[in-house]
């Protein structure tokens, strides 16, 4: 399994719950994956079954050997992703009364709502605005 690939998959299963100032996508924590730590998880955990948390007990158990940007960079890019995700989940209730007030009549569906919060953003409250934002949608 390549780097890119190993990496992609770390990220979808085994992201960190620490926060992170915003968020990034899945493609941009891959490059900061790939550029700090791909010859940390080549050499180091090559051949690491993924999933239960194996590559990413792997990093931390050889920590003394892989390199502290890796360590660094790994920790922020996977937090960073993980609160973009806790995002997604946590937008239709921390909008869902912006969402009743501006939109109401706009019906469900296809991504509409959101389509009408994201216009809507002057009169959405602050929390619901930056739940836009930590979700990527914006």
């Amino acid at each position: 399994m390549n780097v890119f690939r190993t990496i992609a998959v770390f990220l979808l299963l085994l992201a960190s719950p620490a926060a992170w100032a915003q968020t990034m996508s899945f493609e941009e924590a891959m490059k900061v994956l790939v550029a700090s730590c791909g010859k940390d998880i080549e050499t180091y955990c090559r051949g690491v079954n993924l999933g239960a948390g194996r590559l990413k007990a792997c990093l931390t158990q050889n920590s003394a050997k892989v390199s502290d940007r890796c360590k660094a960079d790994a920790n922020n890019a996977l937090a960073s992703v993980q609160k973009r995700a806790d995002a997604r989940v946590a937008i239709l209730k921390i909008c869902e009364i912006d969402a009743q007030r501006m939109c109401g009549m706009v019906q469900k569906g296809d991504g509409q709502i959101l389509e009408c919060m994201l216009t809507a953003q002057r009169g959405t409250s602050a929390k619901c605005n930056q739940a836009i934002t930590d979700a990527g949608y914006r």
